[in-house]
């Protein structure tokens, strides 16, 4: 028999196929194999295959009655991860990161089942630029999220030297040129993130000081000191990744938590 994009049957088994399939390839990906080395990395891009996938299908709103697309705070959150996946597996093939990988691993599986389970509701595009502004948005959480990730290792790092328990670099990288690593993510997360913003004031029908436009307004600001911060008063260590670490949260709150509010906690979509 063969089904059409629209059909119902091939609308249900597809997305949870994709599922499945990132889940279980994540799994593995996680998994300590030391008999077969190759195979975790093989099964993480496996996983971030069949993931992209899913996006499409699930963003993109395929498959339902009107056009539009899902943007719930599962599938942007499942977004960002893979977009930190993603940046994980290409500085791979460069500094071997096996237990980064695991932890990675286990947020994508918990990505995709979480977006399986609250998928968000299709919504019309208002604007021709509506897709670009959320695409930057996305990308913003992306890259604020692979900092995040350096972050935490540049602390554990610094952590074990000053107890005396690693020498003064990790993944194979001095610990400076890792802290430069981890703002020029920051710096070019600021960078679409203003974008974003600014992108949003155009597209927007009325500006609306809501809680999504409160939190990210914030995390702007927070983003914006770290960088002044560190560029006039030489910020670093602990001090730098806090601010890194208080702006990512207020992002996360200001699109993905207000979001999740509405959909999980008061089971309704958003008014915008």
């Amino acid at each position: 028999m063969i089904l059409s994009s629209g059909s119902p049957l091939l609308v249900a088994t597809g997305p949870l196929f994709l599922v499945g399939m990132a889940a279980l390839s994540y799994g593995l990906a996680a998994m300590p194999m030391a008999s077969m080395p190759k195979l975790p990395a093989m099964a993480l891009l496996a996983g971030l295959a069949a993931h992209l996938g899913l996006l499409v299908l699930d963003i993109g709103g395929w498959g339902q009655a009107l056009p539009g697309a899902r943007l719930g705070f599962a599938p942007v959150l499942s977004m960002t991860v893979w977009l930190v996946i993603a940046v994980h597996t290409l500085e791979s093939r460069f500094l071997p990161l096996p237990s980064v990988r695991s932890g990675l691993s286990v947020a994508g599986a918990l990505a995709v089942l979480v977006a399986a389970v609250y998928p968000g509701e299709v919504r019309p595009i208002g604007s021709p630029l509506a897709p670009l502004h959320f695409v930057l948005g996305v990308a913003s959480y992306g890259l604020f999220g692979a900092a995040v990730l350096h972050a935490i290792l540049l602390d554990a790092a610094e952590r074990r030297l000053r107890e005396r328990k690693a020498a003064p670099g990790v993944l194979g990288l001095p610990l400076l040129q890792l802290e430069r690593l981890t703002f020029r993510f920051v710096q070019a997360g600021f960078v679409v993130l203003t974008a974003t913003l600014l992108l949003g004031v155009v597209t927007s029908s009325g500006w609306k000081w809501d809680h999504k436009t409160v939190f990210s307004l914030l995390g702007w600001a927070v983003f914006a000191a770290l960088l002044l911060g560190r560029r006039l008063r030489g910020w670093r260590g602990k001090r730098a990744t806090r601010w890194l670490y208080a702006g990512t949260l207020l992002l996360l709150l200001g699109y993905v938590g207000s979001r999740f509010v509405f959909e999980v906690l008061l089971a309704r979509p958003p008014s915008a």
